[in-house]
């Protein structure tokens, strides 16, 4: 098992976030050696030059929070991040197609990501959010599949907008399903080291918390 500031992936994904806000955010991730920074879109150029050769990844979200944009693009969305410094991309699916039953559709979506990511010798890491409080363990289970057959890297919980975030329940059927093929990511009211002890124990390999700093102090 890694130690557990590995785990994390240090948030601040508000909208009203500062360029002192990222800063700092940057400066803690690097103090406490967190697995990454996950900012919106716009900031990823300012967190890859403040990590440059620290080892803390820049992570950014693709199609969020909400994920029903197109999927062309979610696809330029991610080719300007790669661009600009990504290291990893958290997408967010359309729940609506899973919703609706159109795997195949829904596939072609995260593939989109995936291929563009991995469109460089970067081989950035992609994450896919399903938002699971609005799904039945059954569209959890084939959106699951769905990532698996689009070759990403990551299944994850939750955006920390929707109605509710990472379960153990969830992500004990997430890792159930996925086994070795992927990863789990938990994100979403993860706020204390129980909690994020429990995630881990359950399966997941990551997770997402604006309170990385109050976990490990």
């Amino acid at each position: 098992m890694e130690t557990l500031e590995k785990y994390i992936d240090h948030t601040n994904l508000k909208a009203f976030a500062t360029k002192a806000d990222i800063e700092k955010l940057c400066d803690e991730a690097k103090e406490y050696n967190f697995a990454s920074v996950c900012v919106n879109p716009y900031w990823v150029p300012l967190c890859a030059e403040k990590l440059s050769g620290t080892g803390v990844k820049v992570c950014t979200v693709i199609g969020f929070p909400l994920g029903a944009t197109s999927t062309k693009s979610k696809a330029f969305e991610t080719k300007t991040a790669v661009e600009q410094g990504a290291d990893e991309v958290d997408m967010v699916i359309h729940v609506g197609l899973a919703k609706d039953g159109e795997w195949e559709k829904l596939t072609q979506d995260i593939k989109a990501v995936v291929e563009e990511a991995k469109n460089t010798s970067k081989e950035t890491v992609v994450k896919v959010i399903l938002e699971t409080c609005y799904l039945t363990d059954e569209q959890i289970v084939k959106a699951c599949e769905c990532c698996k057959n689009a070759n990403a890297d990551f299944v994850k919980t939750s955006t920390g907008f929707g109605t509710e975030g990472a379960t153990i329940h969830n992500v004990e059927l997430m890792k159930k399903t996925v086994k070795d093929a992927l990863k789990v990511k938990a994100a979403g009211g993860i706020r204390d080291k129980e909690t994020a002890l429990a995630m881990i124990e359950v399966g997941a390999s990551r997770l997402g918390t604006s309170s990385g700093k109050t976990i490990l102090d």
